[in-house]
């Protein structure tokens, strides 16, 4: 037995470590861990006691050995103090990671951290929200992505279920596939996928959220008539435009000025893509409409009059006649009148845009001057190499000082103004309008591209009064393309400096070093 008292010190840890592990695991410090930890500090203090020396000899022998066992027993308490120090550390550290769980998003574009709009949102529910998923082996980017709107706010939940094993759940959400992912907000239920090809995104997460839980809605009226793109069909049409409004609570409806007046409900009246001029008494109604606190927005290509300018006169707007273009976008296979937009107006409508990038395929400049009770805020500005031709049909476009205009250009703008008088019943309302000088962006073809869409949708938003954080657009997250491409030249460089170079300099060191050494 004396032979193995030496080595009671290795039971110790273990001991420890089980009972902390099993601390941590159950939340409880009941009987087995406190016996397990009990049992640690014992077998510590016999292997103390049985190692320590008996007395303190004269003999030479006497004393060498208990010198030898007084250095031994110092070595091992200090191996125990270090060993047990490293447990409980591990522990701690394992206990607040599990109490208090931290994640850290180095990506550039910040892949995995969610918006401001969704975490807002997530925050702000007042009522328990459950994401159900119907499939049996969840997929590691929809399950991080859920906790990540999980530890936003304790009245979101989510649950993968197995449909084959419940059967009833499944039938009470109508599950007809695996892969469903349904949202329940009380007793309102809402598909949100319907296969499990695709990935659950936050865009449509963070739509869905909002259009179950929020009890806002509005109707937008398109204006058609004019040459206008149609809002139904798969090409050149809006179609894509109202997908996106209509997932965020907003009825859209067409609207004919020349039949019909504006009706009541109308929250944003939006008159895009227009061919030809409008009939005076259309103008007028527009003009009444935003007089009676309206919201209007309007996207106006290119060479286009629409008999409006008087309206916009008294907003302080006047449309450049002139096209925006820019150099720089046939250096990178876009044309010149391909306008790419990186800066942005401090407004609600762009303020989260950054640098972000958005496209205008033939846009006209903007110009306002201050009128009294209008507050104009440029949105969209192109770059100071930028210009304003006056010269369509030349080929060969050249800045001309003398008819030409040097960017910096403004080809969207958002206004607001108050009534001068108010009845005595009510307050002054708002009249808001955004004017951009560009209606592709809108259409199927562009929509898409960049923060167009994400431009329309907030211009709408800022248009209905809804300017909170939860109700702009939420844009989805792109990685930033770091790929380098090597011409063929470049990567035989490249290869035989890896593979023949680096290695010939180690060789030559090493024989260096050998002859130096022999």
């Amino acid at each position: 037995m004396k032979k193995y008292r030496q080595y009671l010190v290795w039971v110790a840890p273990f001991l420890a470590l089980m009972g902390i592990t099993a601390g941590l695991v159950s939340s409880s410090w009941g009987a087995i861990p406190s016996g397990l930890l009990i049992a640690a500090i014992i077998f510590s203090t016999l292997w103390l006691i049985f190692l320590s020396p008996r007395s303190k000899g004269v003999s030479g022998e006497r004393a060498n050995s208990s010198q030898r066992i007084s250095r031994s027993t110092q070595s091992g308490t200090n191996a125990l103090i270090a060993t047990l120090s490293v447990l409980v550390i591990l522990g701690l550290v394992n206990f607040l990671a599990v109490r208090y769980p931290t994640r850290v998003d180095l990506t550039e574009t910040g892949l995995y951290t969610l918006a401001p709009q969704s975490r807002q949102l997530v925050k702000n529910l007042t009522k328990p929200v459950k994401v159900w998923v119907f499939e049996r082996d969840s997929k590691p980017e929809d399950r991080a992505l859920l906790e990540n709107y999980r530890q936003q706010g304790k009245n979101f939940s989510y649950e993968y279920v197995d449909p084959q094993i419940r059967l009833g759940l499944a039938n009470k959400f109508n599950v007809q596939s695996p892969g469903e992912i349904h949202l329940e907000a009380g007793d309102e239920r809402r598909l949100l996928q319907s296969s499990n090809e695709q990935r659950l995104t936050e865009t449509q997460l963070t739509n869905a959220l909002q259009q179950i839980t929020s009890n806002f809605s509005a109707k937008v009226y398109f204006v058609q008539g004019h040459g206008e793109p149609p809002l139904t069909g798969e090409q050149n049409s809006l179609s894509q435009a109202l997908s996106v409004l209509t997932e965020r609570n907003y009825t859209t409806e067409a609207l004919n000025l020349a039949q019909t007046t504006i009706p009541t409900d109308a929250t944003v009246v939006v008159l895009a893509g227009a061919r030809r001029s409008l009939l005076p008494s259309e103008a007028t109604a527009l003009n009444s409409y935003l007089n009676q606190g309206g919201s209007l927005l309007l996207a106006i290509d290119p060479t286009i009059n629409l008999g409006i300018d008087s309206l916009l006169k008294n907003w302080g707007v006047t449309l450049d006649n002139r096209l925006a273009v820019n150099p720089a976008g046939a250096a990178v296979g876009l044309g010149p009148a391909v306008l790419l937009v990186d800066n942005y107006g401090q407004h609600p409508i762009t303020k989260d845009f950054g640098n972000g990038l958005s496209l205008y395929r033939g846009a006209r400049p903007i110009e306002t001057k201050i009128v009294e009770g209008v507050q104009a805020t440029p949105l969209l500005l192109t770059s100071p190499q930028s210009w304003a031709e006056s010269d369509l049909k030349d080929e060969n476009l050249q800045f001309d000082p003398s008819r030409d205009r040097q960017g910096p250009l403004t080809l969207g703008v958002a206004l607001s103004r108050r009534p001068a008088t108010a009845s005595s019943n009510s307050q002054p309302s708002e009249s808001r309008m955004v004017v951009i000088g560009n209606s592709d962006f809108i259409t199927n073809n562009q929509f898409s591209q960049q923060l167009n869409g994400d431009v329309f949708v907030n211009s709408i938003s800022w248009l209905s009064k809804q300017e909170s954080a939860s109700q702009l657009s939420v844009r989805p997250k792109e990685a930033k393309n770091r790929r380098i491409n090597l011409q063929a030249a470049q990567a035989n460089i490249l290869g035989l400096t890896a593979l023949g170079l680096i290695p010939l300099i180690g060789f030559v060191s090493a024989v260096i070093l050998w002859w130096l050494r022999r």
